[in-house]
């Protein structure tokens, strides 16, 4: 055989080699990265969320004595509110907080008192309450800042409203008739900035029920 065969023949046989290996390495590089990205997403999907939704009334009254208080949490909700619309009281109504994982889902049903003024309805007529979100995900925006995305936002509210009244032995009762409200979103907020998801016009007197939605991961122990 002949040198410049043998030649030949180890330079297939190096490339052959150099190939093989680069190959591996590939693959491998494909393996660790596709690994990485695999425990990332576990990593997100395994993160807990605390969501809280808040629901403020705002009256066009002025408050009766001294003005609620509202959690400090809430200043640059209501300042933004106090910017753009023309009622004079604001009150919270209900905080509800609750944690899912990313990823997940959140269903909530509650009775509670009604959201109008007293007036408009009785203790015998209380209110009904839903929130749902059909995925609540960890997600970066396009500046690469934290938000929490939220598809399909659901909130529901069946609102006891005064109609009228009946005499009734010689006094005067109220008749009650229930409203359905509410509003269905995607909604994207920063982490741990309350956002206003929206407003509804509530009763006859033009009060506004507001809903306000925030969520961030719990502080590390």
């Amino acid at each position: 055989m002949t040198s410049q065969k043998i030649y030949r023949i180890i330079l297939i046989a190096t490339l052959l080699i150099t190939g093989v290996v680069a190959g591996s390495q590939s693959t491998l590089a494909q393996t660790e990265q596709s690994s990485q990205a695999s425990s990332k997403t576990k990593r997100e999907d395994a993160t807990g969320l605390e969501v809280q939704l808040h629901l403020l009334i705002s009256t066009k009254s002025a408050a009766n004595g001294d003005e609620e208080k509202l959690p400090s949490s809430l200043d640059a909700v209501v300042k933004q509110l106090r910017s753009t619309f023309a009622f004079k009281n604001y009150r919270l109504v209900t905080t509800l907080l609750n944690r899912v994982s990313s990823g997940g889902k959140l269903s909530l049903r509650w009775v509670g008192s009604p959201l109008l003024a007293p007036s408009a309805a009785t203790a015998a007529t209380p209110g009904f309450n839903e929130f749902n979100v059909q995925e609540i995900r960890l997600a970066q925006d396009e500046q690469g800042r934290d938000v929490v995305k939220m598809e399909n936002f659901k909130f529901g509210a069946r609102i006891p409203i005064q109609v009228t009244s009946v005499a009734s032995n010689g006094s005067s009762v109220p008749v009650i008739q229930y409203e359905q409200t509410g509003i269905t979103t995607d909604i994207s907020v920063r982490e741990g900035e309350p956002t206003i998801v929206g407003t509804l016009n509530v009763g006859p007197s033009g009060d506004a029920l507001i809903i306000v939605v925030s969520a961030k991961r719990p502080a590390s122990k």
